[in-house]
């Protein structure tokens, strides 16, 4: 399967962690962002350089979450070596094994899945696998929920030098090793909502007999437009509601049910019932087309329940723990094709609550993800605006790995002054620090230290270099390891980063353009002591902006831009400035806008105080009705640059991107690595169709926006940058 961008940086963040010596790795990972796909990728990965290694992958609960994350390591990772506590029970631990525990079976009193015969086998395996020097590594998957002292005894008997706990809300103390997953990268991916939409539309004054009746009302009513939506673009979707209701609550159910059944909705036809202990019409409920239209639950499917087509909540209990919120929130989140539609409505969830407890732990949790909204409307006088967007024609998924290898080299020549002299090559390589030996080369220390806090400073210590002869059958594992972590870097398979490596510095490979001519030991020994500027310099060749040719406009299609006519305005409804903006095109439009960055809140406060400005509209940032340009990264894929807003100035349409900003002493805290390659196809496009616009960012030295117009520096003092108020006024 193919893995997503930030999926493949958390395979290679464990994989760093894990190598660093770190005893306890948290994954930070929201629900819906492939967790388990990210572990048993790097699971596999790890055990190609570490083959005296067996994973143990505990789980809590009495549900089978073990059984289903053993089903997944075997569906995607193909000849993987699984087993669960019964394979464990009958043949022991075996080197590459990937163990799979629900650790309430080792621990829970008056579980009878161990007896104490089975519990002193248990240990004698571990014993065993010990004697043949295998070393153990845990993961405990769910960690907030259940760990006690007993399953910390279960983990203590691996005698483990790495941990790691995940969960969608994990405790992380200090001393750990963080790793989290942003939840707006697993949106920009698609795989889960991009928004969680608080009592859409609700009145400030509700007037109601019945509290409950009227949110399940709201919900119904949302779920038959959903399911409207999903059909007008040919999907074959039933969006599913999840009622939630209170523990001792036989009067409220009968409320629900009685409701839903003057909708002709019963358990006969569209309504599931799962309680503890009574289960009502939940066949095929999972499934994207199934009938249920709702569900009516307590706790029970709060985990380990994988229903992408949830798409409402109605919440009518109280009191719960914030944990179980985020978790409960989580059911809903999904997309049921690990896709956006690229509509407002279909790619959001929706809470329907009267909890006010409730709802402030999701606004907490989830941040921006989850705020107040409304729909508003354009203006009548902005209706004809009209652009001219870029659209890709051809996708593709994977990196070209040509196009990857041209610009590896051109960057390598770049950035060291490299010539066709392999020789001379060698020597400038050296010059910048890299390593050339048919040893492999590791480094250690050696000096007294007088108190522990002197430890970490490396003058108090002398450096000593070890040198290992090198073997390609017993250092082959470490080579086609370390190539196949370079190649996560940048999205490309191990089969195609070894290829590029062999050519730009193997003497096996023919290849016009080739660096060094390295044989087979040499190559290895230089890939493996030289790792970490490889995969640095590997990184950045894919962001520089380098010589190309002009893209093919056969592969861009010109359409027409107009502003969506109306739009899901997302809020902050305890922001105190709830002023409507008189500048923005929408009717209703509120300065309280999020999610917004900082530039952006900056920029739009300046936009609604310059009289310059005749109105602006905040762009989108992903989908088919915003307003986007082309451009190709370094491995030739296409691309799509959504500019942040569009704006009028004296009567001239203006498109400008805004991005991080400079601090007082002129450092740039823009983190995008693509910046200069935006730069540079938004100023081709102003040119093209005569309009004006550049890049904004936020001057904390002289505490004013600046607009970059022609030629783009990260350097904050150089011409490029003028001041935003002098160029617009």
């Amino acid at each position: 399967m193919k893995l997503m961008n930030f999926q493949l940086n958390a395979i290679k963040e464990l994989h760093e962690s894990v190598e660093s010596g770190f005893k306890n790795i948290v994954l930070k990972s929201p629900t819906g962002s492939g967790k388990t796909i990210i572990l048993t990728h790097f699971m596999d990965e790890y055990l190609k350089g570490h083959p005296k290694t067996i994973f143990v992958w505990l789980t809590p609960g009495k549900g089978s979450l073990e059984e289903q994350s053993k089903a997944k390591m075997d569906k995607y990772i193909h000849n993987s070596q699984t087993k669960l506590l019964l394979d464990v029970m009958t043949n022991g631990f075996a080197e590459n094994d990937c163990c799979f525990i629900n650790w309430e079976k080792l621990t829970k009193k008056g579980n009878n899945a161990l007896k104490d015969s089975e519990r002193t086998n248990f240990l004698e395996y571990i014993e065993k696998a010990f004697d043949n020097d295998l070393e153990f590594k845990i993961i405990i998957d769910e960690s907030h929920q259940n760990f006690t002292e007993k399953s910390d005894a279960i983990v203590q008997l691996f005698h483990t030098s790495n941990i790691i706990r995940c969960s969608a809300t994990p405790i992380v103390n200090k001393q750990d090793k963080l790793i989290e997953i942003k939840e707006e990268d697993v949106i920009a991916e698609g795989l889960i909502k991009k928004l969680v939409a608080i009592n859409e539309n609700f009145p400030h004054v509700i007037s109601t007999n019945n509290q409950t009746q009227y949110l399940l009302e709201q919900a119904l009513n949302k779920q038959r437009e959903l399911k409207q939506l999903y059909l007008s673009i040919g999907v074959d979707i039933n969006p599913l509601i999840i009622v939630q209701m209170p523990n001792n609550s036989d009067l409220l159910l009968e409320t629900i049910e009685d409701f839903f059944e003057k909708q002709n909705i019963n358990y006969e036809n569209t309504l599931a019932l799962w309680l503890s202990g009574r289960h009502k019409n939940l066949d095929r409920i999972e499934e994207n087309n199934a009938p249920q239209i709702a569900v009516i639950i307590k706790q029970a499917v709060a985990t380990g329940w994988d229903c992408p087509r949830a798409h409402i909540l109605v919440k009518l209990r109280e009191n719960m723990d914030e944990t179980f919120e985020i978790q409960t929130i989580g059911r809903i989140r999904r997309m049921p094709e690990a896709k956006h539609y690229e509509n407002d409505a279909l790619d959001t969830c929706y809470l329907y609550t009267f909890d006010s407890k409730f709802t402030e732990g999701v606004k907490n949790s989830l941040g921006k993800g989850a705020l107040d909204v409304k729909t508003i409307f354009l203006k009548n006088e902005h209706k004809q605006i009209s652009l001219v967007k870029e659209q890709r024609t051809m996708i593709t998924d994977f990196r070209n790995p040509r196009k990857a290898l041209s610009s590896i080299n051109q960057y390598l020549k770049n950035e060291y002054n490299l010539t066709g002299n392999k020789t001379e090559n060698k020597t400038r390589l050296q010059t910048a620090g890299y390593i050339f030996s048919q040893d492999i080369i590791k480094h250690s220390v050696s000096g007294n230290i007088a108190t522990l806090d002197k430890f970490s400073e490396k003058d108090n210590f002398n450096d000593i270099q070890l040198t290992e002869a090198i073997n390609t059958h017993y250092h082959g594992r470490d080579f086609h390891n370390r190539v196949g972590r370079i190649g996560l870097e940048i999205g490309l398979e191990y089969s195609y980063m070894n290829t590029i490596i062999s050519k730009l510095f193997g003497e096996k490979f023919e290849y016009r353009e080739k660096l060094l001519n390295l044989t087979t030991r040499e190559l290895y020994a230089f890939v493996i002591n030289n790792f970490d500027k490889l995969r640095i310099d590997v990184k950045n060749a894919m962001a520089v902006v380098m010589s190309q040719l002009g893209m093919d406009l056969k592969n861009i299609s010109l359409k027409e831009f107009k502003i969506p006519q109306s739009m899901m305005f997302t809020y902050d409804s305890q922001n105190k400035i709830q002023t409507e903006s008189e500048s923005n095109v929408y009717q209703g439009y509120l300065m309280s806008a999020e999610p917004r960055s900082s530039s952006e809140k900056k920029f739009e406060k300046f936009c609604e105080n310059c009289k310059a400005v005749d109105w602006f509209y905040k762009n989108g940032d992903k989908g088919e009705e915003f307003m986007s340009i082309v451009y190709l990264d370094n491995a030739d894929g296409q691309k799509l640059f959504y500019p942040d807003y569009i704006i009028s100035v004296n009567g001239q349409t203006w498109i400008v991107e805004t991005k991080g900003g400079f601090t007082r002493t002129g450092e740039s805290e823009d983190i995008d690595k693509f910046s200069p390659k935006k730069f540079e196809v938004l100023q081709a496009y102003l040119k093209n169709h005569n309009l004006q616009g550049g890049f904004v960012r936020y001057d904390k030295q002289s505490e004013e926006l600046c607009i970059c117009m022609d030629n783009y520096s990260d350097d904050i003092h150089s011409e490029h940058w003028k001041i935003l108020s002098d160029v617009i006024k």
